[in-house]
């Protein structure tokens, strides 16, 4: 067998290997007492019926972060008993989507939405109310503690 042969064999083994690595740390996973995330126009809806605010999750597919919080910090015990009491949660996949979004009675991207919303980072979280008026927003990673913070305090200005 040549040289060659063999060089272009292991370069495509390595190759291979990596794609399955890369694919399998961005591929979605199921995670245990994960909120019930909603689309956007059904959580407006029952936001109104049920009074309570709308958390919205902006992220970008492949965000560490972004998944970091959605692994470890939206399912922990202190957050689900905040959104479950206070808010409908949303994920809004802001980056190169073309799902659809209704808000405000206009109709466009996620992505377009989340130009809207200000997002200049990944995570980018915004409270808003059943009417589409911003109570917060925050960009980047929050721990347990900082979102818990942060929920409770939008949770006050909502209700102001």
């Amino acid at each position: 067998m040549s040289r060659k042969v063999i060089i272009g064999g292991l370069i495509a083994v390595f190759i291979a290997i990596f794609a399955v690595y890369s694919l399998q740390n961005i591929m979605p996973e199921e995670i245990e007492n994960a909120p019930d995330w909603m689309v956007l126009q059904d959580a407006i809806e029952l936001a109104e019926e049920q009074d309570r605010l709308i958390l919205i999750d902006i992220f970008e597919v492949g965000c560490q972060w972004c998944r970091k919080m959605n692994r470890e910090v939206y399912p922990a015990p202190t957050i689900r008993a905040i959104l479950d009491r206070d808010f409908v949660p949303v994920k809004v996949n802001g980056n190169n989507s073309d799902n659809m979004v209704r808000f405000n009675g206009v109709e466009m991207t996620e992505e377009d939405f989340a130009r809207k919303m200000g997002v200049t980072a990944y995570p980018f979280t915004v409270v808003i109310d059943p009417q589409g008026n911003v109570i917060d927003q925050r960009r980047g990673y929050l721990d347990v503690q900082g979102l818990s913070r942060f929920l409770r305090n939008a949770n006050e200005n909502g209700r102001s």
